[in-house]
């Protein structure tokens, strides 16, 4: 099965993000593909095909309108022509080829990396300040306590979890510093999950410890996030380790973690869908040396739930990411930054 997943934008972008000029009406397209396909030019047309079964020949599955693409994703295993390549340069389509995981093993955008005016405004900002941290961090607490909201339940602990992270939202406006924004955001966090994941005796959330198989299958969703965000952010050429609230670190993509935070909620609630409908359990993982590991066979179900999560969220990525890009190149009062709602 081959599932193209279209959004359609009414946009102007910024002469520096595209070479073709006063495109309005252009497309992403995230092609899911399971088993090998052929992604070739025919006419001026971007054509996907797959074997026909016990024979030679190919059989188009779908035709797309190089016209019509902004950026083409996609998912899985599949041969990639020159002349593919070729025609994205000429219409400045950004191609991006990831693993089921999401994780982007080619991209190629080419006003991408002629961006170098947004590398200096991003090299310049001054290493104390977290007006747009605040921003990010608020969302994101936001996010957790309408997720909490879903949830429909009403006991003492949910209604504690609410009560500390509405504090938590209520002091962030006069926040200065950054070790007490780490705090406040560490604080709602750890309300947030001990609520949320009361059902699945929760401890604490250890991230990349592999401590439970609850604690490993945010990892997974988590990743498959950090992975999809990366490919928004490199299609605007943001320098991805230069972050505004996670700090410089060594092979860290800081800025994609900064920018992931307020749609976490996506993955949480995935996960506890999934394990509410016994699509997650822990006898699917392995114990080795006191780490949990997901059984190989299991990949697939797993990288399954959190795209089917993720993919109907594509068209507010897209424009969270490109309102950021815009704001951030404008130098925009903070306020006027984008808010995702979950």
């Amino acid at each position: 099965v081959c599932i193209a997943y279209i959004v359609t934008f009414v946009t102007k972008p910024p002469k520096i993000m595209f070479t073709h000029k006063d495109i309005e009406y252009r497309s992403i397209f995230v092609i899911n593909c399971i088993k090998e396909r052929n992604l070739r030019v025919s006419n001026g047309e971007l054509l996907l095909e797959e074997q026909v079964e016990e024979s030679d020949k190919m059989k188009t599955l779908t035709k797309l309108p190089f016209q019509k693409i902004l950026a083409l994703f996609v998912i899985g295993h599949i041969h990639v022509t020159t002349p593919l390549i070729e025609k994205c340069q000429k219409f400045g389509v950004a191609l991006i080829v990831l693993k089921p995981s999401l994780r982007p093993v080619f991209f190629w955008a080419n006003y991408a990396e002629a961006n170098f005016i947004l590398h200096q405004r991003q090299y310049s900002m001054e290493k104390d300040d977290i007006s747009i941290a605040k921003i990010i961090v608020s969302n994101k607490i936001r996010n957790q306590l309408q997720a909490l909201v879903f949830t429909r339940r009403k006991d003492e602990l949910t209604e504690q979890s609410r009560s500390t992270m509405q504090c938590c939202l209520n002091t962030l406006p006069d926040v200065t510093d950054y070790d007490s924004l780490l705090g406040i955001e560490g604080t709602a966090a750890k309300a947030f999950f001990k609520a949320y994941y009361q059902d699945f005796d929760w401890q604490q959330r250890r991230p990349r410890t592999k401590c439970d198989a609850l604690n490993a299958t945010l990892d997974i969703g988590y990743t498959m996030l950090f992975n999809f965000m990366e490919c928004f952010l490199r299609m605007f050429g943001f320098d991805l380790y230069i972050g505004v609230y996670h700090r410089l670190w060594f092979k860290r993509k800081s800025l994609v973690c900064d920018i992931m935070e307020p749609f976490r909620p996506i993955i949480d609630k995935a996960i506890r869908t999934g394990w509410n409908r016994k699509q997650f359990a822990e006898s699917d993982f392995l114990v080795q040396k006191g780490e949990y590991c997901l059984k190989r066979e299991r990949n697939g179900d797993y990288c399954r739930v959190f795209f089917d999560a993720l993919m109907p969220y594509k068209t507010d990525i897209f424009k969270y990411v490109q309102s950021y890009y815009r704001c951030f190149m404008g130098q925009k009062p903070t306020e006027q930054y984008p808010f995702f709602e979950i």
